[in-house]
């Protein structure tokens, strides 16, 4: 189950530096929900690889709209971190999903995009 604040935190840590390519970001803001979901599939159950990779490190119902309201700062830190910590993993094409980043690919094989 996404939350809203994990595309929050993916779209400021990824598309909200002056130094992001502008197709880059214009991509990354039209995948949306995709960055991690599957294109014309159950957003509630299917996720592509980067966001199983996310899955893995990060849990919607630990990030409470109470939780998140009340610890901004520390649920920021914790999101920005399962980021990083997933980044590390490879995308079915070999590459990390972080240099996919950096070269101003979207991260995932799967998306359907």
């Amino acid at each position: 189950m996404a939350i809203s604040e994990f595309g929050k935190q993916w779209k400021n840590e990824f598309l909200g530096g002056e130094d992001v390519d502008e197709d880059f970001k214009r991509a990354g803001r039209k995948a949306g929900c995709y960055v991690c979901h599957v294109k014309g599939e159950d957003k509630k159950k299917v996720r592509n690889e980067y966001g199983n990779a996310i899955h893995k490190l990060l849990k919607a119902e630990d990030f409470s709209k109470e939780y998140v309201k009340a610890n901004p700062e520390e649920a920021k830190k914790k999101i920005l971190a399962g980021f990083k910590k997933a980044g590390e993993e490879k995308s079915k094409d070999g590459k990390s999903f972080t240099d996919k980043i950096k070269n101003n690919e979207l991260p995932a094989t799967d998306a359907g995009l």
